[in-house]
């Protein structure tokens, strides 16, 4: 991981510190879906706005995000501000990101069951449903765009693709870990052997 240094100063530490927190504590709240559906809204707030990251870099933060344990919303946040401002804006990007969140369904299990009887909850959810899948299919176009378009690259895209796609119409059960294994192994051996072709080219 590439870590950035914050703006010399108290003040500027403190800024980015802040800013870390501003920024995540809207996406926690406006992320519906989980965190796939955060992943547009990670884009454009740190690659479009704020530019602290590019899009080769954001591409490499979402796979490790996806491929360590955790909730990959948690996990890319805690990248973020690592990368950004060290131990304290992991902290508190971390805890940014939570606490909407957290609020939300505490105040919800303190009225469950009232909360599932009102009519304009269940229509409103109905909408955000639709919402949440332009998110992830946006999210999953823009990656797809800034992917680097190299031989390897497409044919574990086409490959994956297809797998999944036979697996869901034959009702085949298989983890999306999985696949995150499969690739990350595969881009190892094809890394492996390109170099030692390179090493007797030369």
């Amino acid at each position: 991981m590439k870590k950035k240094q914050a703006p010399p100063g108290g003040d500027g530490k403190k800024n980015m510190l802040w800013g870390l927190f501003g920024s995540f504590l809207k996406i926690g709240a406006l992320t519906f879906g989980g965190g796939y559906a955060m992943i547009a809204l990670l884009e454009e707030e740190f690659v479009g706005k704020k530019k602290w990251m590019d899009r080769e870099e954001f591409l490499d933060m979402v796979a490790i995000a996806e491929s360590t344990p955790g909730p990959i919303a948690i996990n890319a946040a805690t990248y973020i501000g690592y990368s950004n401002a060290g131990v304290w804006g992991a902290l508190v990007a971390t805890a940014a990101v939570c606490i909407p969140s957290f609020l939300v369904i505490y105040c919800i299990s303190l009225y469950f069951d009232r909360f599932l009887t009102i009519p304009w909850v269940a229509r409103a959810f109905s909408g955000i449903r639709v919402c949440v899948v332009y998110l992830i299919a946006s999210a999953g176009l823009k990656m797809l765009g800034g992917m680097k378009k190299t031989g390897r690259n497409l044919t574990l895209m086409i490959g994956v693709m297809v797998t999944m796609l036979v697996f869901s119409l034959t009702a085949v059960r298989f983890s999306t870990a999985y696949y995150i294994l499969i690739c990350g192994t595969v881009g190892i051996v094809g890394e492996t052997l390109r170099n030692m072709r390179g090493g007797r080219a030369a």
